[in-house]
């Protein structure tokens, strides 16, 4: 399908507990960073391309990509990622009307992301969609219209919503599925243990 302009966004915002520290997306698998390998998926799907960030940017200058930060005080979560990527595509870009995020320490994105995002909204008729494997939901990894940032701003500074599925359920939220095996597309390096099977997945399957 025909997917309209999509601009994508990797959502590194995170405080990197598990990894005791620092950030996730730029520790190595088989020689390159998780977020490089996240950026050579998702890059050829999107019309343009930022990064969400907190902290200092420079730590991300070599990536030539904008870098976003929260402007929700305290840490609000995934949430503020998103809104930061559409209040920064409402001003920059203003005639794409769609933005996916994914998460920035998912080595395995799947090629066709955006694609089967749009598809699952469009047969359901709904304004959001989100990514599932093997039957558990990835919210994060998400499809979201520019038109709702206004609505997603008032819920986090009004409401004080954190959860995604929460805010997702007042608008109707398709899910795109995708298998689990032999590797989960949405797998998420979050431990040292998760580094290494990322390891043995690139080793046994090599770049899928």
């Amino acid at each position: 399908m025909s997917c309209p302009p999509t601009l994508g966004v990797l959502l590194a915002g995170g405080l990197a507990r598990r990894m005791g520290g620092g950030d996730k997306p730029l520790k190595t698998i088989a020689g390159r960073t998780i977020l490089e390998r996240a950026l050579e998926r998702l890059a050829p799907q999107c019309d343009g391309l930022i990064l969400n960030a907190n902290g200092d940017p420079a730590r991300f200058a070599r990536l030539g990509l904008p870098v976003v930060p929260d402007d929700v005080p305290g840490f609000a979560g995934p949430l503020a990622g998103i809104l930061a990527a559409l209040d920064w595509t409402a001003a920059h870009r203003p005639g794409v009307a769609w933005v996916a995020s994914a998460a920035a320490d998912s080595p395995f994105l799947p090629r066709d992301f955006i694609a089967r995002l749009h598809g699952a909204r469009l047969a359901a008729g709904v304004p959001l969609a989100c990514a599932e494997s093997g039957g558990r939901a990835h919210p994060t990894n998400g499809l979201w219209p520019v038109a709702l940032r206004d609505d997603l701003r008032r819920a986090l500074v009004v409401e004080d919503v954190r959860k995604i599925d929460r805010w997702t359920a007042r608008h109707g939220v398709a899910h795109a599925d995708w298998a689990a095996e032999p590797i989960d597309p949405f797998f998420n390096a979050n431990t040292a243990e998760d580094i290494e099977e990322a390891e043995r997945l690139v080793a046994a399957y090599g770049e899928v």
